[in-house]
């Protein structure tokens, strides 16, 4: 696993607690968490029962209820839904490098995820003391960013400060107190109601007030971030933070015990999988592995598999999808077994099989086999076979998330149909 993934993987599990090892090896892999409790559905016919654990622990976050910091309220600056998922709340210093980064990271996420996160932002210019001085222009710029709230401009001052921070770290008092004024006018900021404000006692007051705050509560390294579920110290680049939050909102979607067991005797079962690229038939295999079939056939009912992307495309090897992330680390909240037949190998193309991290780890992710690949043979269940459309999958975007960032889109899943006969 690239040593990106692995911090990735250590914020998640602060998040979520929900992030496990997979091994660093060539067959489909899926990142699973280990099993921490039992659940099963009732059997039916000749069928055993659904035999599998929930891995969907429950998720503590109302850290903000009982935090040792002061409670979010109205007087907080915030922008995102009030109903969003996923709450931030962050202490941050305009003339903080590091936070500048971080605010232009939290600007894409909060483009790209609209509805699903809420900034809550608080200053912790870190001042100094006289004898010790750190930052000089951090206060001067908390009291700017409230003069322009006092106008409804804060977000749009915050926004300046920390996009154009390097043309003012540096000035001089006096040049940075002009270099405001030229914003505040940009802006449409009452300039004479601002210059006002920037000579505030109470304003300069709040600067430090919120600066001998943050070291009274021993805030840590800038941005400092807490979660809904507490304070966070992971990676804070955008690519991270995306997965992170994929991963997070998967956990809404997540079930939180096995699958009864729906099989019927006698019954034959194919899928589609309707793709952008055309539909995938596949028959699938319930006497060989039902609790396979049962999983998919049930995800698939559920909407699961909508939208979902064909992360992992190793042409000449597997096609690989069923993560509604699209990072390859997520599943359904609840694992089970490998199951094997002697009589059935990987020695040819279309295989239909679980994707696992382990030989109790199979979720909601599959590979389709693109030719003959023994080394897999045991290791993992297959469970159908496609009948209609290896053409589809064999023109599927090639895509090794192993290898690198800024890969292609890949293509999607539109939905997966499940036909009894």
């Amino acid at each position: 696993m690239p040593s990106r993934l692995i911090l990735v993987c250590t914020a998640f599990a602060l998040l979520l607690a929900a992030c496990g090892s997979a091994p660093a090896a060539t067959p489909p892999i899926q990142q699973a968490s280990q099993p921490t409790g039992a659940a099963a559905g009732a059997a039916e016919g000749d069928y055993p029962a659904m035999q599998c654990t929930s891995i969907s622990a429950p998720r503590d976050v109302t850290y903000f209820n009982r935090m040792p910091f002061a409670a979010i309220s109205d007087a907080d600056w915030a922008r995102g839904p009030h109903d969003a998922p996923i709450v931030l709340l962050v202490y941050s210093d305009f003339q903080c490098p590091a936070c500048a980064e971080f605010a232009e990271t939290l600007n894409r996420l909060q483009v790209q995820y609209p509805d699903d996160i809420r900034l809550i932002y608080r200053h912790y210019p870190l001042i100094g003391t006289p004898e010790q001085p750190l930052n000089d222009k951090a206060a001067r710029a908390v009291v700017a960013a409230e003069a322009a709230g006092q106008q409804g401009m804060f977000w749009e001052m915050y926004d300046v400060l920390y996009s154009q921070q390097a043309e003012w770290t540096n000035l001089s008092a006096g040049d940075f107190d002009d270099w405001l004024m030229q914003q505040a006018t940009t802006l449409g900021i009452d300039r004479t109601a601002f210059a006002a404000a920037l000579e505030s006692d109470e304003l300069a007051g709040l600067a430090q007030a919120a600066w001998d705050q943050g070291q009274a509560q021993a805030l840590g390294t800038l941005p400092f971030v807490i979660t809904n579920e507490g304070p966070y110290g992971g990676p804070i680049d955008f690519d991270s933070l995306d997965i992170i939050l994929r991963l997070k909102l998967l956990a809404e979607r997540q079930f939180n015990r096995c699958p009864d067991m729906q099989l019927e005797p006698g019954v034959s079962y194919t899928a589609t999988i309707a793709t952008e690229r055309g539909n995938i038939v596949v028959e699938l295999f319930p006497e060989v592995a039902p609790f396979a079939v049962n999983s998919f056939i049930f995800l698939a009912q559920q909407g699961w598999f909508e939208n979902v992307t064909f992360h992992r495309v190793l042409p000449g090897f597997v096609a690989q999808a069923g993560d509604p992330s699209g990072t390859g680390y997520g599943g359904p909240g609840y694992a089970f077994a490998i199951e094997t037949s002697p009589g059935l190998q990987f020695d040819r193309a279309g295989l239909l099989a679980m994707a696992n991290s382990g030989p109790t780890s199979n979720g909601s992710q599959f590979f389709i086999t693109y030719g003959p690949a023994g080394h897999l043979n045991g290791g993992y269940s297959i469970f159908g076979q496609v009948i209609q459309g290896m053409n589809v999958v064999e023109a599927l975007t090639a895509r090794d998330p192993s290898q690198a960032l800024g890969l292609p889109s890949g293509d999607q899943i539109l939905n997966i149909t499940i036909e009894e006969q």
